[in-house]
């Protein structure tokens, strides 16, 4: 199983949108993923149709109480699975506070929630987290093997990168060894600006300098996928869908299925696992 922290300390870069996704096209694939919604303002649970109320148990409670992960997976397609989140989790930074090994807690409840699923094991694992480099996104890195790194091609994209890097290496060598970044993927791309392929060049740049030089993430380099700005992205939250129930014919769907490919390592040139989620054309309007 792959296991992988969806993460930026900014807000606004396609993180959420991507971990959705991103799920979804592996999904899509034939994958068995689960999502878990470690962010509080629970917008990949919306995103996939998932609001919860009051009284309704959430990743919250896994955190703070004896709630198990199964007495909350909702599931939401054939092999997708999602851990859904609540407003209340904003208050589990001040509860873990003064919690011994507060950030080890997700990583022991998720090894109890594997071991239940040993006659049904997940291929991927993905974890959407919070804009903030708190206890929250700490419980993440311990948790995973990986980190994906969503950047906007704008002149701030480098912008705060080295505490990032810093936080990932230190959650390496004193809490999760087995730690990495594997790669960045640059989100709301538009290709035909100078700006994109000034900031992909910079991003590329910057790693291929260091490259080598960490073994946390001295290896990271950008994805070939890009995902172009697409209003069907921006869209697909409010209708609580997936891109690929909503737009299955736009650059959105396109793109994330072609990010699927490449974790995957299927080429490009492959026939698409759902014939309905690819189409050669592309009807949605790209935000100026």
């Amino acid at each position: 199983m792959r296991s992988i922290a969806i993460i930026n300390q900014k807000g606004g870069v396609g993180k959420t949108t991507t971990a959705v996704n991103l799920s979804a096209a592996l999904a899509a694939s034939g994958q068995r993923v689960a999502l878990i919604d470690l962010d509080p303002q629970a917008h990949a649970s919306l995103h996939l149709g998932i609001a919860l109320g009051t009284s309704d148990r959430s990743i919250y409670d896994v955190l703070t109480a004896e709630t198990r992960f199964e007495e909350i997976e909702r599931q939401v397609g054939e092999r997708l699975a999602v851990i859904p989140s609540h407003l209340d989790l904003a208050a589990a930074e001040l509860e873990l506070a003064g919690e011994v090994g507060r950030e080890l807690i997700l990583r022991d409840r998720l090894s109890q929630y594997l071991a239940a699923r040993h006659d049904d094991p997940l291929d991927f694992l993905l974890i959407d987290c919070p804009p903030s480099l708190g206890i929250l996104t700490l419980n993440a890195l311990t948790a995973v093997d990986e980190v994906f790194l969503p950047l906007q091609p704008h002149f701030l994209a480098l912008h705060g990168l080295s505490k990032l890097l810093q936080t990932i290496e230190v959650v390496s060598q004193r809490l999760n060894p087995t730690l990495r970044l594997t790669g960045v993927l640059l989100c709301m791309y538009e290709s035909a600006t100078r700006l994109a392929a000034e900031v992909r060049r910079d991003v590329d740049a910057f790693f291929e300098q260091r490259k080598g030089a960490n073994p946390v993430w001295g290896r990271a380099q950008s994805f070939r996928t890009r995902i172009r700005r697409n209003i069907r992205l921006a869209e697909a939250p409010s209708f609580g869908k997936s891109i690929f129930d909503y737009a299955p014919q736009s650059h959105g769907a396109e793109d994330y299925l072609a990010l699927a490919r490449e974790l995957l390592g299927v080429a490009q040139s492959d026939p698409a696992p759902r014939a309905r989620a690819i189409a050669p054309h592309d009807d949605s309007v790209l935000i100026d």
